[in-house]
């Protein structure tokens, strides 16, 4: 599995948790951090064409999910929405097209 995150959700400059989803199982936080460790997730995102959202509510709550760990089932409509964005923006239609 890749490392490269399908999304980042952010409330700049504060606050960034970037998310993995393979197709297979829930999304998991791969990384996610405050102030200039936020900074630097942004910034890596970016620079790999990583779609960037900002949701500060969103945010919060993922910040609070374990690193590594898979979200939790009731944000699983939530960021659904986000990493079909994502997609969307992409030009793919899901983790199967990487």
């Amino acid at each position: 599995m890749s490392r490269k995150p399908d999304t980042t959700t952010v409330n700049p400059p504060d606050l960034a948790v970037a998310l993995k989803y393979d197709g297979t199982s829930a999304p998991r936080i791969v990384a996610k951090g405050h102030g200039e460790t936020a900074g630097r997730i942004i910034a890596t995102g970016e620079d790999h064409q990583v779609p960037v959202h900002h949701d500060p509510q969103l945010a919060k709550v993922l910040s609070r999910v374990p690193l590594g760990e898979e979200i939790p089932r009731e944000l699983y409509v939530a960021v659904a929405e986000v990493i079909a964005f994502a997609y969307w923006l992409s030009g793919k239609s899901g983790p199967e097209a990487d």
